[in-house]
């Protein structure tokens, strides 16, 4: 690794060379940078701050990694496995498959770093269902798997002696060329412990390639899930041109919202009950029997969403389990709040085993967790659920206020069969990778390794070769002094540009609203046209109080840039006839379809336009500041007959990575 300074616009700049910058410090970067070790490739880590992200701070009762099935004499193969990627649309039938071949191969990588999965006495690591999965292919460490992860990935590189720039915020991508020929060189970053400092704490990062692995777009919502923070940094693809895919499609769930957790699997299987109360604290009432027809179908329901836990808008019909969202998100509409009771079970008696669906009483029967509360059921089932909560300084024997929450975004940027995107030398791996439509639950953990694997492969075969800097430097200085720029005006923003804290806030409320799981036609445009008029506000600059707060100003100008771009898909696939589908309902008056609740049939909708699932749309900016959209069709699930002697010579001369 080569430190020099550059001195520009009278600042002197550090700058690094290094053939491989992995931005982001989660479970799908620092496996990329694993594999980068063991594949002989020189390579740094740059991240705002190590154990921030998603991975290390967020999970569910159980938390599931999706993998293929390895136990029993039930079959399973690499394109079974794929077809269930496949099924639920949106989803490339090749990535699909090289997710389930790396599936194997990248379960066992975690089991040997120290991922605590379980194994029964034969030394199988048993499988359960997930949602979209028609196979027990899942399995979990516990609440915390992806922490587990990256502690893992995290103390093999420590021990390996890896570089790691910790506390440097990424604010832009630096390219050469124009147009098709135009590459990724490098990034510029901010050193957020010398953002005092004459230069503003800029660094730049000279790099053959750059993997992208900063996780989703938490702070595009108000209500979320995701860690307070997690931005997702499409934007900084975006802004160079790179294309983006499935930006339409996210899932939503049932959380916490004092302490942001998922609250999936048992915590929904013990059956607690839900109430709401004015904004007083006063007028408790189980607003479920307001929609469900019967106790059965209010514990029942309550019960599904265990293993139904994504929103999804096929589960509004028929009394199905997506009503109990349905039912929270209109209670919180209507001014009240909302709370999971684990003290009390539904009805406020005695849990009717009796009157239990026969999934229920089967599955609590079985797990000998028939106890008199929700909470002694969790905490003989499930304890270390109840522990996380505890480390917290939550007890759950008090109410949990909940809301239906941005959980994970299935689209991002769009990648080949190496997750390299399409400025080239760009590679994008975890959440800010768009490899799935509706997909099974777990199915983003397997991702997240493969891409990071698939990355590093091609990386070592095809652009292992240092970068030049003084070419770099030729052909990225004025991005880098219009960077220099922008921060001044940041800085010297008079009181008519809007407060960087206030445009965070306005993009946040507007996705909510708009494009969270209750969609309508002109709810959407309405945002679209705001973003686009946000977008252009904020590229005439913004107030901040100092130089501390320009990371998290540079933070929502690519916000502002990605809000575009999910609107942009969003009003497209409306205005083409899509309807509800996966973790989403389009509510439109003229819709045929409604929702099945105890006083009748109400909140007509579009039901899904299933010749979508075979078409992805994509979206990019064309250089000119506008964004988009170009329809694609799936690409098939390949028919691979291989011939092993043709693959072996294919394999020796690297023709694979053509």
């Amino acid at each position: 690794m080569q430190a020099t300074h550059l001195d520009l616009a009278g600042m002197v700049i550090p700058a690094y060379t290094i053939p491989t910058i992995v931005v982001g410090s989660g479970a799908a970067g620092l496996n990329c940078a694993e594999h980068l070790h063991e594949l002989g490739q020189d390579f740094a880590v740059v991240t705002d701050c190590v154990g921030a992200g998603t991975s290390n701070n967020s999970g569910s009762d159980k938390q599931t990694y999706y993998k293929i099935g390895v136990f029993g004499d039930v079959p399973d193969s690499p394109m079974d496995f794929a077809r269930s990627l496949f099924a639920g649309g949106m989803c490339h039938g090749d990535l699909a498959y090289a997710e389930a071949l790396g599936s194997l191969p990248e379960f066992f990588h975690l089991v040997h770093n120290g991922v605590e999965f379980p194994f029964n006495r034969y030394g199988a690591y048993v499988g359960y269902k997930t949602d979209h999965d028609p196979r027990q292919r899942a399995t979990s460490a516990g609440p915390r798997t992806s922490r587990q992860m990256v502690q893992g990935a995290l103390r093999r590189l420590q021990q390996l002696g890896a570089v790691i720039f910790d506390g440097y915020e990424v604010i832009r991508l630096l390219t050469a060329g124009v147009g098709k020929q135009r590459r990724v060189v490098g990034c510029l970053a901010l050193n957020l412990e010398r953002l005092g400092a004459p230069e503003l704490g800029l660094t730049v990062f000279w790099a053959e390639n750059v993997v992208l692995a900063t996780g989703g777009p938490g702070e595009l919502y108000a209500t979320s899930v995701y860690p307070v923070g997690q931005v997702g940094n499409h934007g900084l693809a975006l802004e160079i041109g790179a294309r983006a895919n499935n930006l339409t499609e996210s899932q939503f769930g049932l959380a916490s919202i004092g302490f942001r957790w998922n609250l999936s699997g048992t915590y929904q299987q013990v059956i607690p009950s839900y109430f709401s109360v004015n904004a007083d604290g006063g007028d408790r009432r189980e607003f479920l029997f307001d929609y469900c027809q019967t106790y059965e179908q209010v514990a029942g329901n309550t019960f599904l969403k265990g293993y139904q836990w994504p929103f999804h808008a096929g589960r509004l019909q028929d009394f199905g389990s997506s009503l109990v969202d349905l039912a929270v998100e209109e209670e919180r509409q209507r001014g009240r709040r909302v709370y999971m009771d684990f003290m009390h079970n539904p009805g406020g008696g005695e849990l009717e085993v009796a009157k239990l669906p026969a999934e229920a009483r089967s599955y609590l029967e079985r797990s000998g967790a028939t106890q008199a509360t929700p909470f002694e059921r969790l905490l003989h089932m499930n304890p270390l659920a109840v522990d996380i909560y505890a480390e917290h300084g939550v007890d759950l024997r008090q109410p949990l206020e909940v809301a239906v929450c941005a959980q994970h975004c299935n689209g991002g940027l769009s990648v080949d069969l190496w997750w390299e995107t399409t400025v080239p030398h760009l590679f994008a791996i975890g959440e800010v990778a768009g490899t799935h439509g509706v997909r099974p639950g777990g199915s983003a953990l397997n991702a997240g390794q493969i891409g990071g694997l698939r990355a590093a492969q091609r990386i070592a075969a095809r652009y292992s070769a240092a970068p030049n800097p003084q070419e770099c430097l030729l052909a990225a200085r004025e991005q880098i002094l219009e960077e220099i720029g922008r921060l001044r005006q940041y800085l010297l923003a008079g009181h008519d540009s809007p407060r960087s804290e206030d445009v965070r806030r306005d993009i946040q409320q507007r996705m909510t609203s708009h494009a969270a799981f209750m969609r309508t036609p002109e709810g959407a445009r309405q945002a679209l046209n705001e973003a686009r008029d946000l977008l252009v506000q904020v590229g005439h600059g913004m107030r901040v109080a100092g130089p501390h707060d320009l990371p998290q100003a540079i933070q929502n100008h690519h916000l502002a840039i990605t809000q575009v771009a999910f609107l942009t898909a969003l009003n497209d696939l409306l205005q083409r006839g899509g309807g509800s589908r996966g973790a989403y309902v389009v509510v439109d008056r003229e819709g045929n379809s409604t929702v099945d609740t105890k006083v009748g049939p109400r909140l007509p909708h579009r039901p899904e336009n299933l010749t979508m699932r075979q078409e992805i749309i994509e979206t990019h900016f064309n250089g000119q500041g506008k964004c988009e959209v170009a329809v694609t069709r799936v690409r098939p699930l390949p028919e691979d007959d291989s011939w092993y002697e043709n693959t072996w010579r294919d394999w020796r001369e690297g023709r694979i990575y053509d």
